[in-house]
Formats: structure tokens, C-alpha cells, sequence
């Protein structure tokens, strides 16, 4: 398992956009499975939406792309970044509500050089809520 001490020794995300808590599975350029907790407390839920909580599609993604990350950086990637190049296929099918533990599962489906494609699934409670294609970059951090 993979805690939050070493995952912020990992990715450089920071509150309030690291959103994974814990790795619980991984296997070294194969797959990852992320955990992460929601709570009222988030504080995208101030506006999205104040009434009706629902947590952004688009943070689902980033947090299935910091499991890859993770991901990366286990996989021998060391003092490096991982940036996005492309997002494909993302379906939603369910909202993420407070209260809800999501269970990411990432796996790398290509790599090719500094060129990574992942496939990624969120979870609640066994039930598909999100999934998505994408592919990074590994690059030199720039200072």
C-alpha cells in the first residue's frame, strides 16, 4: 500500500487538487488502483453545485490521471513529470456524491519511449461511474 506520506512524496499536487488518499494495488508498468475519500468538506462542492453536491467530471479524470502518475513514477520514472496530452473516451455515468469512496483503476494499456496511454475506471461500491482513455508525456521537471 502506497500512503498519502509517500504519494506527496510522489506527485506534486497539493490540497485542495491532490485527490488520491491511498494506493492499494500495484503492479509496475501494469496497473494501479487508487483510493480516494470524497467528503462534504471538498471545496469544489461550495459551487458545484451548493444545493445538490456532485463531484466535476473533470476532477474524476485528474484523479484517475494522479493514480497514473503514481503509476509512472513506481514504474522507474523517477525525478521526472507526467503531463497530460490527451483525454478520449471519458463517459460518466453516475455522479460522485459526499460521502462516496471511490475506487480508481488504472492500467497502462501502450507505452512507447516518454509516451504512456492508460485506460481508467471509477468505482463506487462495485458500480462503474466513470471511465476514460488517456495518454501522457514523461518529461524533465523544469524548475
Amino acid at each position: 500500500m502506497i500512503d498519502i506520506k509517500e504519494i506527496l512524496s510522489l506527485l506534486p499536487h497539493r490540497y485542495p487538487l491532490l485527490l488520491v488518499d491511498k494506493v492499494i494495488e500495484l503492479v509496475p508498468e501494469t496497473k494501479a488502483v487508487g483510493i480516494k475519500n470524497v467528503t462534504i468538506n471538498e471545496p469544489f462542492f461550495q459551487g458545484h453545485f451548493p444545493n445538490n453536491p456532485v463531484m466535476p467530471g473533470v476532477l474524476i479524470v485528474e484523479a484517475m490521471a494522479q493514480v497514473a502518475g503514481i503509476l509512472a513514477f513506481k514504474s522507474g520514472v523517477e525525478g521526472k513529470s507526467v503531463y497530460f496530452m490527451s483525454i478520449e473516451k471519458v463517459k460518466f455515468r453516475k455522479p460522485v456524491l459526499p460521502g462516496d469512496q471511490i475506487r480508481f483503476e488504472v492500467s497502462v494499456s501502450h507505452k512507447r519511449g516518454n509516451v504512456w496511454k492508460f485506460s481508467g475506471n471509477a468505482f463506487i461500491d462495485g458500480k462503474l461511474v466513470a471511465e476514460a482513455e488517456f495518454t501522457a508525456m514523461v518529461s524533465d521537471r523544469e524548475l
